[in-house]
C-alpha cells in the first residue's frame, strides 16, 4: 500500500465539493486525474470509497470513517513539513530550560508561552534545581537555558541578560519563639536553626547560608512546609507572601537589629558561550533585550 499526501487531498475535496469534477476545479486538475486517484486508492485500500449511481459519486459509511482521519492526517503532515523546514533552518529538536526553585512562583511561563506561539513544533523541557545545580545544568550542556539569580562570581563560561530584580525575606513562623520578638539579634538568628535551599551536592555550600545549625532542601516550597512546623527559620521569595495571603498569618518576616531584612538580587537568563544555540533559544534571549531596551526608548 502506497498512499501519498496527493491521494489523501484529493479524496477530501470530492466529499467536500461533492463530486469529480467540482474536486477538480477546486484542485486545478482536469477530472480524469481526480477520478483515477480516486479509483487507485479504492484499489490500494481494497475499499468502495464511492457509489456511482446517477450524476454524482455518493461517499460510502466507510469513506465517511476515513474522511475524519484524513483531516487530522493532512494537518500532521503539513505540521510534520513545517517541523522538517523549521530544523533545516536550525530549530532545536528540544530547548531543556532549568528555572531556579526560588524563581518558580514568577512569571516564567509567560516566556514559555511566547516560544509557544512562535514555534509551535517545538518541545520544551522544564527543569527546576538550586542555584547551583542550575549553572551546573548549564555548563555541562544538559539545559541550554537558565533563570537564575544573579552570581557573587561569574563563571568565564556564562553569559547572560538581565530580567528583573526579586526580593528574599527571612521568615520564622509564628508559633516559634523567635516570632515573639518584635525585633532579633544577627546573633538570635545564627544561633537558630535555618531550612536552607541549597544544592542536591553536599560538598557545595549553600547560599545565603548564616546559622552553625541548618537543614537543607532543594526548593523552596519544602522549606516553607519545614519552617511552617517550627523546624527553623530561612529565607523565601517575597513573591510568595503576594500569592498566598494565608502565609501572611502563618509566617512572620524576621526584623533584624543590625541590618533591613531584604535581600534583593537580579533575576538573569543565563546561558554557555559554550554551547550552540538554536533559534528557539536565541529567539528569546533577543526578545528579553528588547524588553529591556524598550523603557530606554520611551525616556
Amino acid at each position: 500500500m502506497n498512499i501519498n499526501q496527493e491521494q489523501l487531498l484529493m479524496f477530501q475535496t470530492v466529499i467536500e465539493t461533492g463530486s469529480f469534477s467540482a474536486a477538480a476545479r477546486k484542485l486545478g486538475k482536469v477530472p480524469s486525474a481526480v477520478s483515477m486517484s480516486i479509483a487507485n486508492l479504492e484499489i490500494d485500500l481494497n475499499l468502495n470509497l464511492f457509489e456511482r449511481i446517477g450524476r454524482e459519486p455518493t461517499p460510502t459509511p466507510a469513506a465517511m470513517v476515513l474522511y475524519e482521519k484524513t483531516q487530522k492526517l493532512l494537518i500532521e503532515i503539513n505540521q510534520w513539513k513545517q517541523h522538517a523546514h523549521a530544523l533545516s533552518a536550525g530549530l532545536e529538536s528540544t530547548l531543556n530550560i532549568v528555572v531556579v526553585s526560588e524563581l518558580l512562583h514568577t512569571n516564567w511561563t509567560d516566556y514559555i508561552t511566547l516560544l509557544e506561539q512562535h514555534f509551535p513544533n517545538l518541545t520544551i523541557n522544564i527543569f527546576s534545581a538550586p542555584q547551583e545545580d542550575a549553572l551546573q545544568m548549564l555548563l555541562d550542556q544538559s539545559a541550554q537555558l537558565a533563570l537564575m539569580f544573579e552570581r557573587e562570581q561569574l563563571d568565564s563560561r556564562e553569559q547572560f541578560v538581565e530580567l528583573k530584580r526579586e526580593a528574599l525575606v527571612p521568615v520564622i513562623a509564628q508559633g516559634h519563639p523567635l516570632a515573639q520578638f518584635e525585633q532579633i539579634s544577627f546573633e538570635q538568628m545564627v544561633q537558630t536553626r535555618q531550612i536552607v535551599v541549597a544544592s542536591r551536592d553536599h560538598s557545595i555550600k549553600p547560599e545565603l547560608l548564616f546559622s552553625k545549625d541548618y537543614w537543607r532542601t532543594d526548593n523552596h516550597h519544602s522549606a516553607c512546609m519545614m519552617i511552617l512546623r517550627n523546624l527553623g527559620w530561612g529565607v523565601l521569595p517575597l513573591e510568595m507572601f503576594n500569592e498566598n495571603p494565608e502565609l501572611k498569618k502563618k509566617l512572620k518576616v524576621l526584623q533584624l537589629y543590625d541590618f533591613t531584612p531584604k535581600f534583593e538580587y537580579y533575576v538573569d537568563l543565563v546561558w554557555s558561550r559554550e554551547s550552540k544555540l538554536g533559534v528557539a533559544a536565541r529567539f528569546l534571549i533577543e526578545h528579553i533585550r528588547q524588553q529591556r531596551q524598550q523603557p530606554r526608548k520611551s525616556d
